[in-house]
């Protein structure tokens, strides 16, 4: 029987609510949906059972049953009786590459010219589909910070954080005005390259209480995943996501095209 509680978080099972407007089907639907686009369910792993999920998340069978069938009419999951529920969809992302120089001198700047509220740091295991993107042991714990970003006292990001190879700091004050890969660099941590994507996403209970914001707002989301050299291969040793306020942040890259000259 799959655990549930290494896939979803304890509130993320206690999130559903009749008091809310959209059913609850549809609320089980949406962070089914949510893990299949966030690779906690990769294309062709299997889903949990409608017991399970019953169990789990504290509703009816029919409700469970109508949640799958949402996935399954949006072509996300494809249900096949005495094999379960698998998913189907795979995300297929246009990368664009920029100059690594470059972006880490933008992400700096923004650690720079604004200033970082720390809400929790800490030393705790991340989450299973977090934990495999760092190529972690079960339960090891790493640093992890969540802070929110102020100019002219407007909040304009919401970040959670995860860090392998680094300690927790005695001054938790450090990560207000020093950017994380400054004070990465001078703890002997120094990333070698990045891969980052960009979309949009609904603000969560606590995104919307870190910015201010009501429950749902649109904002645009970005992952970025950061490797560290040794012995001449690169392993992952941070993983951020933030999420922005599109009113309050714009986000720009400036490529510099090389000459097709010869």
């Amino acid at each position: 029987m799959i655990e549930l509680h290494t896939v979803f978080s304890q509130k993320q099972r206690q999130a559903l609510s009749k008091d809310l407007p959209t059913p609850l089907y549809f609320q089980l639907y949406k962070i089914l949906k949510a893990g299949i686009f966030d690779g906690t369910y990769i294309n062709g792993s299997q889903l949990p059972t409608e017991g399970q999920l019953s169990e789990s998340f504290g509703v009816s069978r029919i409700t469970s049953k109508r949640a799958m069938d949402e996935l399954a009419r949006e072509g996300l999951v494809e249900r096949q009786r005495g094999r379960g529920t698998h998913v189907t969809h795979e995300s297929t992302v246009s990368r664009m590459h920029a100059p690594m120089v470059g972006l880490l001198q933008e992400i700096e700047s923004i650690g720079q010219t604004s200033i970082a509220l720390v809400l929790q740091c800490g030393m705790a295991a991340p989450p299973r589909s977090i934990g495999q993107q760092l190529g972690l042991e079960q339960d090891e714990r790493i640093l992890h910070l969540r802070r929110v970003r102020e100019h002219d006292s407007i909040r304009f990001g919401y970040y959670n954080s995860w860090t392998r190879g680094v300690d927790l700091p005695a001054d938790l004050s450090v990560f207000e005005h020093t950017p994380r890969l400054s004070y990465f660099r001078s703890k002997g941590l120094k990333v070698s390259f990045i891969k980052q994507s960009l979309t949009a996403c609904a603000s969560n209970a606590d995104a919307s209480k870190a910015l201010g914001v009501e429950r749902g707002t649109a904002l645009l989301s970005l992952t970025r995943l950061a490797f560290a050299n040794h012995q001449s291969k690169a392993y992952p040793v941070d993983y951020l996501k933030v999420l922005y306020h599109p009113e309050r942040f714009e986000y720009r890259i400036d490529l510099e095209l090389e000459s097709d000259e010869h």
